[in-house]
């Protein structure tokens, strides 16, 4: 049933993860599992906040397939009833709570993406509001009575937020509780998060003590960084490679990683061993190996997990087309722009920051500098039409591009 022993799994589930509580506690579950042939139930849970997953999402989505490539029993959690409290954690204001419509309407979306990484016949999808809907008042005082107040305030932003005398609602309280209440409900031996939700697994272990049940396993991993490497994965700051992303847009992003995110996101959203990543590097330092064909390996390994391996073929093939055959880095910057007709060109090169005023701009369309969509332009009068939908590469000079997405 187990292909490892528990020690190797161990090796194995420590890679990419920031907080083990405890490695101890661990080992012992796997060395029970392994000797009584008897999974372990691997917890972890998603408010349906949003309608779409991203890659930062898919770290503890891709830990729950290592779990299940093991040969433990996965829960995917859907948060239908904590999205309608909304998670507090690392806000210094109260965050709006969802309708019941908008967490049903997300919530149908995450059961669909989240198969593109599980394996279906082996994942357990469980609603909190199948327990919660059916809580009544008496329950949740219970529930209340497990925890003090003087420990919830122990939560960094909680405690900030309290000294800076900044609101904090009776019903941001009860989220780390009903959260680990839900620990208590599916009896799980491991719950994974972020590392934003270290406090709330910390309560879900205190919360299974208070009724008598084995206390849960904690792992966390890291944020992971988008493209940019520096803020965390998120589509308001467009640095995200969405997991419904059209192969060729899943291919293009990635290709603009630096080398050293590359290794990171290596680390983060593959099934790659620690001992096969520490090779992979040292055949990169050594010069074996060149940075750019281990990136395309990892731009196709996405496109053919959330596609398939014919449609990675033909994203390198596009890829190729549109930038190596014609001398173009890879790492080519992003813009979106609004439908407009009849854009000024000069105008346009200044909007997307190719010159930093209409003379530079002038100046380089009268010197033949400038490619908009594959032809020069010579004439500094152009409009250009820009349409839903379209995208195309702007050339400013031999070194300067920009890819435009309408």
């Amino acid at each position: 049933m187990f292909k490892m022993s528990p020690e190797e799994q161990l090796h194995e589930l420590k890679k990419g993860t920031v907080d083990f509580i405890s490695e101890v506690e661990l080992l012992s579950k796997l060395k029970d599992s392994y000797k009584n042939k008897k999974p372990l139930r691997i917890k972890a849970g998603f408010d349906p906040s949003r309608p779409d997953l991203h890659l930062g999402h898919t770290v503890l989505i891709n830990k729950l397939r290592q779990f299940q490539i093991l040969g433990h029993q996965v829960i995917f959690l859907i948060g239908d009833f904590t999205a309608m409290i909304g998670d507090p954690s690392g806000r210094n204001q109260t965050r709006p709570a969802l309708t019941t419509e908008e967490c049903v309407e997300n919530a149908k979306t995450y059961a669909r993406q989240v198969f593109k990484i599980l394996d279906k016949e082996r994942t357990e999808v469980a609603y909190n509001s199948s327990w919660f809907k059916n809580f009544s008042a008496v329950e949740f005082i219970k529930l209340s009575s497990h925890y003090t107040v003087a420990r919830m305030l122990e939560r960094d932003d909680f405690s900030k937020r309290y000294k800076d005398q900044t609101p904090i609602s009776i019903h941001e309280l009860l989220y780390p509780l009903v959260q680990g209440y839900d620990s208590v409900a599916l009896k799980s031996d491991v719950e994974l998060g972020g590392t934003d939700q270290r406090f709330n697994l910390l309560v879900g272990r205190e919360i299974q003590k208070s009724y008598g049940l084995p206390q849960q396993c904690i792992i966390t991993s890291p944020i992971l960084e988008g493209l940019d490497g520096v803020q965390k994965m998120s589509k308001s700051l467009n640095n995200y490679i969405a997991v419904e992303d059209t192969p060729k847009d899943m291919f293009g992003k990635t290709m603009r990683l630096s080398d050293e995110l590359m290794i990171r996101y290596y680390e983060l959203l593959t099934d790659m061993t620690t001992s096969d990543l520490a090779a992979l590097q040292v055949d990169i330092s050594a010069g074996k190996k060149h940075p750019r064909d281990i990136k395309v390996a990892l731009a196709k390994t996405f496109v053919t997990r959330f596609y398939s391996s014919h449609d990675a073929e033909k994203a390198e093939d596009e890829f190729n087309r549109i930038f190596v055959n014609k001398g173009i880095p890879d790492n080519v910057p992003e813009i979106k722009c609004g439908a407009e007709t009849g854009v000024g060109v000069v105008q346009f090169l200044v909007k997307i920051g190719l010159a930093t005023s209409n003379a530079e701009a002038r100046r380089a369309i009268e010197g033949m500098a400038v490619e908009l969509k594959g032809q020069k332009v010579s004439d500094w009068k152009m409009t250009i039409d820009l349409k839903i939908g379209d995208e195309f590469l702007v050339r400013s000079g031999k070194k300067k591009f920009i890819k435009v997405k309408v």
